[in-house]
């Protein structure tokens, strides 16, 4: 487990080797991945790169299904080989008082480790970009940059099962509709580095009584 602090946010990373991941996701400082989360119905849209013919469509990043071993493509979400990743938009139909941001990633090599940045609207934003493409920095569209997400190991194997959670020492990561993954590539020695994505859990932060 590593903990990443930016400001009072915080990235906690969680990892099991190949020879102890199992379809459960469980880790010791990372919550496993649940069905119910507010997410589950979201809507997703591709904004920029395209998905590699072998990954599921974005669908599969909310809907509770895991992937049964560690290389099982159709049901992860990834980007298409070659490429240097992609962005994706993620909608949660309003705004939420949103307490974690968890993403889940299963690969036996190099697309196991998670890379991107993670962005946040309200959707009362001024002049706010729903889609902005590569090239454009989103902060400068109306979206709050949260956090660097990376898994990438020091040193050691790469492959294996990766949790994230990105939370805030107040309990609230804010309010917002959207939610925005720049994606990234994870190595540069061949064409097999962008990651497999298995599920993304976005936890609303409980409302007083």
């Amino acid at each position: 487990m590593r903990l990443i602090l930016i400001g009072v946010i915080s990235v906690i990373c969680g990892f099991n080797p190949n020879g102890s991941a199992t379809r459960e996701f469980k880790f010791k400082e990372v919550p496993s991945p649940i069905a119910n989360d507010a997410a589950a119905t979201a809507k997703l849209a591709l904004i920029d790169g395209d998905l590699d013919p072998n990954s599921a469509d974005l669908s599969a990043l909310i809907d509770g299904r895991l992937p049964g071993d560690e290389d099982d493509p159709g049901a992860n979400v990834f980007f298409n080989s070659g490429s240097s990743g992609g962005r994706f938009r993620m909608d949660l139909g309003h705004a939420i008082d949103i307490a974690q941001i968890n993403s889940y990633s299963w690969h036996p090599n190099s697309r196991g480790p998670q890379l991107y940045k993670l962005y946040a609207a309200a959707g009362t934003e001024p002049q706010l970009d729903l889609n902005p493409k590569r090239g454009i920095d989103p902060a400068t569209r109306g979206w709050k940059f949260i956090a660097t997400v990376s898994t990438l190991p020091q040193q050691g194997e790469d492959g294996g099962q990766y949790g994230v959670s990105v939370r805030d020492a107040s309990g609230s990561l804010g309010k917002y509709r959207y939610l925005l993954f720049d994606c990234y590539v994870t190595e540069l020695y061949d064409n097999r580095g962008n990651t497999f994505y298995s599920e993304i859990d976005v936890i609303e932060r409980p409302r007083k009584p």
